[in-house]
């Protein structure tokens, strides 16, 4: 059964399109205007609304909550303070990754954990019969309204002015249209952003409220595929597109570990830490043996050579804004394959094709040279790159 968000009322109202996706079930829109360029662009230079209710939500409590936490998540939850999130990862137990969300800590004895699609069979198979946590999904209870861009802050803090003070990656309580709701400074764009966190029967009162307040600031709702432009920017890995379910994958060159997704970042400490967690010894190993398969890094296009190959063809140069959310593999200068990008696309805010890439570990340095595979006038050419760093896209206003 196709159902809808708590939001939907009001945003199918503004689907212009009527283009919609589903997303676990649950309908989101594509786009609202004819272009999602506009949306795009509406994010990056003001502030755009994002329906994120979808997303499944799970509440960990209890007095042995850390502590099965700390034995789940690849990176420690027993750094975050009441008040704290931070990306969260965890795998299986040859270290591959499984998924990854936002995980808050909302008390001592508390947690909420975000996932693209559903873990709560899998979490509660790993309670043991003296852990002291209860795992509840609180998915249907919550709607979550994403407010992206530079204008997002002063008018959130318009709103009530506590939000102001949240750091990056920071939540706490507000008060919106008259309802109490949570703001958390996350979000999937790379940009400065929140996450406004009400009651399902409070959702459309506090859309409203939004709404009201932001009309005359160039803040618009935006869909799915503005969005994917926003993360390739941001350099945000998408499940089922450049990384999959370790649990799901039919076999092991669909799966990959932090490492090998250049997130070895959220191990750090790792090797010095005292938890039992899942997939620790593999990790370890893979890191003191150093053999991950690869690395998983940005890439950016030549773009003489990109303009070079069109015009020979006879083609004005190809700038197509709209995501390619497959595989396109990448070769070395003598034709020999070195591995793939997952996602592709031109960047209108940094004028050039850019990309996130699996590559060998001697091409991830940045500035190693790469050839994609393109196609011009119904055959294959190749077209020159160069690896670099993650995140493409990343605004110091993102974490001021």
């Amino acid at each position: 059964m196709v159902r809808t968000s708590p939001f939907h009322e009001r945003t199918a109202a503004l689907n212009e399109t009527a283009l919609w996706s589903h997303w676990s079930a649950t309908l989101a829109a594509v786009k609202y205007q004819v272009s999602e360029k506009t949306e795009y662009t509406t994010v990056r230079n003001a502030a755009g609304l994002f329906d994120v209710s979808p997303l499944f939500k799970y509440r960990f409590s209890g007095p042995g909550a850390e502590r099965f936490l700390a034995g789940v998540m690849a990176r420690d939850p027993r750094t975050l303070k009441p008040g704290d999130a931070h990306y969260a990862l965890w795998c299986d137990d040859r270290g591959r990754l499984v998924e990854d969300g936002v995980l808050m800590r909302d008390g001592e004895q508390e947690f909420t954990l975000t996932s693209a699609e559903p873990n709560l069979d899998w979490f509660a198979s790993l309670v043991g019969p003296r852990d002291q946590v209860t795992i509840e999904d609180i998915s249907d209870d919550w709607a979550v309204l994403a407010f992206q861009g530079p204008r997002s802050r002063g008018l959130l803090k318009s709103m009530d002015s506590r939000t102001d003070r949240l750091a990056y990656f920071g939540h706490g309580p507000a008060t919106i249209g008259g309802r109490q709701v949570r703001v958390s400074r996350t979000g999937f764009t790379g940009d400065v952003g929140y996450e406004i966190w009400c009651r399902r029967e409070d959702a459309l009162a506090v859309w409203d409220a939004v709404w009201a307040q932001t009309r005359g600031h160039g803040v618009h709702p935006f869909g799915l595929q503005a969005l994917y432009m926003l993360r390739i920017e941001a350099g945000l890995l998408l499940l089922g597109v450049d990384f999959q379910n370790a649990r799901f994958a039919w076999t092991d060159a669909d799966r990959a570990t932090p490492f090998e997704l250049g997130l070895g970042w959220a191990l750090k400490g790792l090797e010095a830490d005292d938890r039992k967690l899942i997939g620790k010894r593999a990790l370890l190993r893979e890191q003191e043996e150093r053999t991950s398969r690869f690395r998983t890094v940005g890439i950016a296009v030549d773009y003489w050579d990109w303009n070079r190959l069109h015009e020979e063809a006879g083609l004005l140069p190809e700038m197509n804004h709209v995501p390619v959310q497959a595989e396109q593999y990448l070769y070395d200068e003598a034709g020999k394959q070195l591995g793939y990008a997952t996602s592709f696309m031109y960047s209108p805010v940094l004028q050039r094709h850019i990309g996130i890439a699996r590559v060998p570990l001697d091409r991830a340095k940045p500035g190693s040279r790469v050839f994609l595979e393109i196609p011009i006038n119904h055959r294959y050419v190749y077209v020159a790159a160069e690896t670099t760093r993650l995140p493409h896209f990343n605004p110091s206003r993102k974490t001021a």
